[in-house]
């Protein structure tokens, strides 16, 4: 045994950061085992850079998905942080808490006391709000959140353009009411990225509980069905770190199933086939794979008002440079400073599809511009049908998952496809953002039927980089369940999960803000004490929402 800490924790992610944190101030030894390394530097502090550490294999795990049937064969990107921060070190630092009624749902699915009135408190726990007083938000948590200064023009035409076409402004999407256009808000504070290493992990460290150990985590180490520890390799060394009371997996939706099968905690066939022995057969680790999917709809801009003047060698050098100085200018801010949440159709009652507005026209890992001055939405729908599956490749913990997410594999994954393609073009065609408008770059003016529509989302559909579900929570006697309520892994004792694996169902919008509040909660059932106080605040749901679309 090299060394041992009361609770030992497997990533320094979102949840796994929150988790240490709320553990190291009660008092409790806490060591975290991360592979990844620093995250110092400007590609991961400077919010503008996000396309960089995404696309760095020094932060990035670099999965892909095996060749996707329903995408005609694609392997799509899987970015996973491998840094200390994890994800919320590469992602692109939006702060969506999602919708009152997944939570709901996930309640309802079996996830007993993790409803909106349960989580709720949570998110106010975890947040430092800059947007004023309210009843919903939090104003003195460790994580920061924050608005962009929206001086773009565009900003808000796409804003007034959503309005003109008869949906809803919200003031507040985290608030009281998520449906409609208004601002995005961001972890961002004082013009650096607020990951969670540095809301989090940081402040935890200074307590002096907390220990991080850089290993690559192979398996969980049991006695009998109790998990004692994790084995990991370090410096070429296969050493055991040891866990007086219990073990915690946080080391994402893709490695932490990925870990319960090379320890024995999976569906036992695939288990004995990879020659691994079966500790506890469930079924449901690794299944249950989501995502949300989007596609960019590019326009050409009238005028020289997008970001593409950066767009060249010295553009980016005085970026770079301003933000260096002053921790300000177009580098400060991920440029994802409006966004809407809309429903596709009458009878939904929450909306199902989500904008990202961007004041350029550009890929995501920034690796092609479009046809000079432009501007693009990201929009995709919430809740695909479509589920996928993590499997292990082999018994050898070095060897990459194999990711299968079945993208578009359910008909009304095309169907909401189609609506978000036409409902972007009414956006687009009213007058605040019509101003703006040149033409159509992508998918462009000859697609239009749904069999155009359908080859260009098969072409061009990719990740907006939210998996989860691959141990999801629910009742202790549910065979498809993982983890029970309390993040207890069924089957076996002293191990838990804290991570987007747990969400019975994705959530609304980008899974950051729901993966740290997953960590927050978990401390307390950790640490034994009893949930904060539920909070009964009725969320707005369109007046109309049963007969009308906007």
């Amino acid at each position: 045994m090299a060394q041992s800490a009361e609770f030992v924790i497997v990533g320094a992610g979102s949840g796994g950061s929150a988790l240490a944190y709320r553990l190291a101030e009660a008092g409790r030894e806490v060591l975290v085992i991360e592979h990844g390394g620093s995250d110092a530097g400007p590609f991961i502090q400077m919010p503008g850079a996000l396309s960089y550490p995404m696309n760095m294999g020094i932060y990035d795990w670099g999965f892909q998905s095996e060749p996707e049937e329903h995408l005609g064969g694609r392997r799509l990107a899987t970015p996973r942080g491998k840094v200390l921060g994890g994800s919320s070190s590469i992602n692109g630092m939006v702060y969506v808490r999602g919708h009152a009624r997944d939570f709901d749902h996930w309640e309802e699915s079996g996830a007993r006391g993790w409803g909106y009135a349960d989580v709720l408190p949570y998110f106010k726990r975890m947040e430092h709000w800059h947007g004023g007083q309210s009843e919903w938000r939090g104003e003195s948590g460790p994580l920061h959140v924050t608005r962009g200064p929206r001086a773009n023009p565009l900003f808000d035409a796409f804003v007034a353009a959503g309005k003109a076409a008869g949906y809803p402004v919200t003031e507040d999407y985290n608030g009281a009411q998520q449906e409609g256009f208004g601002p995005m808000e961001a972890t961002i504070w004082k013009g650096r990225r607020w990951s969670a290493a540095n809301a989090y992990l940081r402040p935890a460290q200074k307590t002096g509980k907390l220990r991080i150990v850089r290993a690559l985590a192979r398996r969980v180490v049991f006695e009998g069905k109790r998990a004692v520890g994790v084995e990991v390799e370090r410096k070429g060394r296969i050493e055991v770190i040891a866990a007086e009371r219990e073990v915690v997996l946080a080391a994402s939706s893709i490695n932490t199933p990925k870990l319960l099968m090379l320890s024995g905690v999976g569906p036992a066939g695939h288990l004995r086939e990879m020659g691994v022995e079966v500790l506890a057969d469930r079924s449901g680790v690794g299944a249950n794979l989501q995502d949300h999917l989007e596609i960019y709809m590019q326009f050409a801009a009238k005028e020289p008002v997008t970001l593409f003047k950066y767009w060249n060698l010295a553009g980016k050098a005085w970026v770079g440079a301003q933000w260096l100085l002053s921790k300000g200018g177009v580098g400060a801010s991920n440029q994802f400073e409006s966004c809407a949440f809309i429903r596709s159709e009458a009878g939904i009652d929450y909306p199902d599809i989500q904008y990202h507005f961007l004041p350029i026209a550009v890929r995501y890992d920034g690796k092609a511009v479009a046809e000079g001055h432009g501007f693009q939405a990201h929009v995709g729908p919430m809740r695909s049908k479509s589920r996928g599956t993590v499997r292990l490749r082999s018994g050898d913990p070095a060897d990459t998952p194999v990711i299968k997410f079945n993208y578009m594999s359910h008909p009304d994954d095309w169907a909401e496809f189609r609506k978000c393609v036409r409902l972007t073009r009414e956006i687009f065609a009213q007058a605040p953002m019509a101003a703006h408008v040149k033409h159509e770059i992508q998918p462009g003016a000859g697609v239009e039927s749904d069999a155009q529509i359908d080859a260009f989302i098969r072409e061009h559909a990719e990740s907006a980089y939210h998996p989860c579900g691959t141990a999801r929570m629910g009742a202790a006697d549910d065979p498809g369940a993982v983890v029970d309520p309390e993040g207890r892994v069924i089957g076996v004792e002293g191990l838990r999960v804290a991570d987007s694996s747990v969400f019975p169902r994705i959530t609304n919008g980008n899974l950051n803000a729901p993966s740290i509040m997953v960590g927050e909660k978990m401390a307390d059932h950790l640490l034994g004490k009893a949930p904060l106080a539920r909070e009964n605040l009725e969320p707005w749901m369109g007046p109309n929402w049963q007969v009308a679309q906007r």
